[in-house]
């Protein structure tokens, strides 16, 4: 029975979509002189940061350009990152619902708290699994095996909801269901075609999907 909901962070709890694009575009600036189209940009949401900085500014050593990226991004988050409509709402009524909650993620442990504390979510989370805490990150399977060890569950105790194919990809791998949402970006049909249990448009269909 399944009693426990591992969420992805960007772009299922916190919209972080402006910010991570105005962070690119600082980065590319930077680097290359140029903005890139938010069209590639967004494709890569969901990809650990590293791995996209070695592929855009080859030459440059990953971290010091992720380091780039995240000081821009830390002077803008006030001003960009806001959870979804009905996210909180969400969050206090799962509880009750008889579920446990907790955030597997890519990004660094220190940035997601850092917006949990900013928004004023934190205390929902039981744990969380960030980038700092595996050497492979979604799609591998070995952040969502990691939280379910933390939590002491079993796999189908668990449910993941992601706003990515990375999110979905990862949690079959290891025998999770997953739900996909549409408020990040997913190319169309995307979730779907990788095998979404249910795609939820916001926050109460998510609701209304777990408490069915």
């Amino acid at each position: 029975m399944i009693n426990t909901v591992l969420f992805d962070f960007d772009g299922t709890l916190v919209n972080t979509n402006d910010v991570i694009i105005a962070s690119w575009q600082h980065t590319y600036r930077h680097y290359l002189g140029r903005e890139e189209s938010i069209e590639k940009i967004t494709s890569c949401f969901g990809e650990p940061l590293l791995i996209t900085m070695e592929r855009e500014f080859p030459g440059v050593d990953p971290e010091e350009a992720a380091n780039v990226y995240r000081d821009f991004q830390k002077l803008k988050a006030d001003e960009l990152v806001k959870v979804f409509d009905g996210i909180p709402e969400l969050l206090a009524a799962l509880t009750p619902a008889g579920y446990r909650i907790a955030i597997v993620t890519s990004r660094t442990r220190e940035s997601a708290e850092r917006y949990l504390d900013m928004l004023g979510l934190r205390d929902y989370f039981e744990d969380m699994v960030s980038c700092d805490d595996t050497q492979v990150h979604k799609p591998n399977p070995e952040p969502i095996l990691l939280c379910l060890e933390k939590l002491g569950i079993a796999k189908d105790e668990a449910i993941m909801v992601g706003d990515r194919k990375y999110d979905v990809i990862g949690a079959k791998k290891c025998g999770v269901e997953c739900i996909g949402v549409r408020f990040g970006y997913a190319e169309p049909g995307e979730l779907e075609r990788e095998g979404a249990v249910y795609v939820a448009e916001n926050a109460d269909d998510l609701y209304n999907y777990l408490t069915k």
